[in-house]
């Protein structure tokens, strides 16, 4: 998955706080890249960071939740995209570190 910002702070604070939450195994800044883009009628410029989050598909929605909450964007990047292949023991190890915590695993089994 992937998401840009205007800032490498923000960036590295969105990256951190996935890797924390374990909604993604590891996350790499990139940057800055210079980004053209429509915005409201108009083709902008800016230059932005990209964040590229190393997660599985099973987490993708509380990961979009976390960016979207975190985001200075009205309107974020929010790309996800499918791993054709792969080593399988370093998905394998995507796998294991974006398991829930035990609390939140024990959270979400208890009845209502």
């Amino acid at each position: 998955m992937t998401t840009t910002t205007d800032s490498r702070l923000e960036a590295a604070e969105l990256a951190r706080s996935a890797v924390e939450e374990r909604l993604a195994a590891c996350a790499q800044l990139v940057g800055p890249v210079a980004s053209t883009y429509w915005w409201e009628g108009e083709i902008e410029s800016a230059e932005e960071w990209m964040v590229v989050f190393k997660t599985t598909a099973d987490r993708f929605d509380e990961l979009a939740s976390l960016i979207t909450e975190g985001h200075s964007y009205d309107t974020p990047e929010i790309i996800a995209t499918n791993v054709v292949a792969g080593s399988m023991d370093y998905l394998a190890w995507v796998a294991e570190q974006t398991e829930p915590a035990e609390d939140e695993a024990v959270d979400d089994a208890a009845p209502d």
